[in-house]
């Protein structure tokens, strides 16, 4: 292959949201192919890359030798096995979140990784943001002191999504009559994973899971779609309106984490806390509040004092903003491509691919986080029972 990712994007809709990165990538990124089952989805993609190649068969896709890499945005249900099929097929992979949905998929995604050596990241955009980022700087170096605790949360009214104009169910909506725990757990914990150094020293132990009765999910098929609909029972839905995880990591650092898709209210899916010995961060809810910082002696006074004051944390981007943000031309970009950090994403991956290497967000780090969702629902269904996580990364530590 040359310098730059011949890629293939799977999934016309949501993947069309990416044109934008790869447009200002030139020397990175060629957006060769587009595949949908949709043929209809095609003519916005030739507008924008009238020599663009179409297929409807993802298998034949794959017997292209003239693509390098495939972007998965396709259903959150067969991310997994378009991974691994595209993998054997000698391809690399970036793959919109969650990775898998169950252990066993975590397991064949990580093995097959190490046996074919292709480039894997999970594309979660969210550990990329300009405020994440820069949080990630700082734990890294120090500044909040020993980690021991995080909050995160994905609270988003997507009640609407979830079935069509009929009242028949989309995919979020089945998979919220059918699954029970934390089911969208990676734009939370994705920059929290790497805030406190998940397969970077420390890792996941173990965690326990809560979930409340779905009656605001109910409430609104009643509403919307009247009482003889079968989602007007909250018998009809296994999901619950509020899934609360407790996470306990082997460094002994403690992480909340809430996912809540049917609640009404305004949005707030980057929410987040982190706690050290030295400092604390709390975000703002959604873009409508400043990111606060606090940082033992950047205030006078002790905090076991009650007299010490929280600052913003845009204050100290001249002391910690990351690499990747300082660069004025990236940042220009990549705000101009998309609101979270797509742009980083989609230069990460290509570059990772092009210098062979293995990805920032790797598939060890797509698993820790995914794996969440069969977990939450093993603990769930148990009665919040701790559930131990599965060793994923332990060939890494062997390389």
């Amino acid at each position: 292959m040359t310098k730059r990712v011949r890629l293939a994007v799977v999934g016309g809709n949501r993947g069309f949201a990416y044109h934008k990165c790869c447009d200002f990538l030139p020397e990175l990124v060629e957006v060769s192919a587009i595949c949908d089952l949709n043929e209809e989805v095609f003519a916005k993609w030739k507008r924008q890359y009238p020599d663009i190649r179409t297929f409807t068969s993802f298998e034949h896709l794959l017997d292209d030798d003239a693509i390098d890499a495939v972007l998965l945005a396709t259903p959150m249900e067969v991310h997994a096995s378009q991974s691994i099929q595209a993998m054997n097929a000698g391809k690399n992979v970036l793959c919109e979140v969650a990775s898998a949905q169950t252990i066993e998929e975590c397991w064949e995604l990580v093995q097959t990784v190490e046996r074919t050596g292709a480039v894997y990241m999970l594309a979660e955009n969210f550990c990329y943001t300009r405020t994440n980022m820069m949080v990630r700087t700082m734990a890294e170096s120090g500044a909040f002191g020993e980690l021991t605790h995080a909050e995160c949360g994905y609270i988003h009214d997507v009640r609407t999504a979830t079935h069509d104009d009929r009242g028949e169910l989309k995919w979020r909506g089945e998979m919220m009559r059918k699954f029970n725990g934390n089911n969208y757990p990676t734009h939370s914990l994705g920059p929290v994973s790497q805030w406190l150094g998940i397969n970077r020293g420390d890792s996941f132990d173990y965690m326990t899971t809560i979930v409340s009765k779905p009656a605001a999910q109910s409430d609104y098929f009643k509403e919307v779609f009247g009482p003889d609909h079968p989602g007007a029972r909250m018998e009809y839905w296994q999901q619950g309106d509020s899934c609360l995880s407790l996470i306990r990591t082997k460094q002994g650092a403690v992480i909340y984490l809430r996912n809540d898709f049917s609640s009404p209210r305004p949005f707030n899916y980057l929410s987040y806390e982190l706690q050290g010995t030295k400092g604390a961060f709390v975000s703002g809810r959604d873009t409508v509040e400043e990111p606060l910082i606090w940082l033992d002696g950047s205030t006078p006074g002790k905090s076991y004092l009650g007299n010490v004051s929280w600052s913003k944390l845009s204050e100290y981007a001249g002391t910690f903003e990351h690499p990747w943000w300082s660069n004025e031309t990236d940042r220009e970009q990549a705000v101009q491509a998309a609101r979270f950090g797509d742009y980083f994403v989609m230069k990460e991956f290509a570059t990772a691919v092009v210098e062979k290497r293995r990805p920032d967000f790797d598939v060890y780090d797509s698993v820790a986080v995914s794996s969440i969702m069969p977990l939450s629902a093993q603990s769930a269904s148990q009665g919040g029972s701790p559930v131990y996580f599965p060793d994923f990364a332990k060939n890494k530590r062997l390389q």
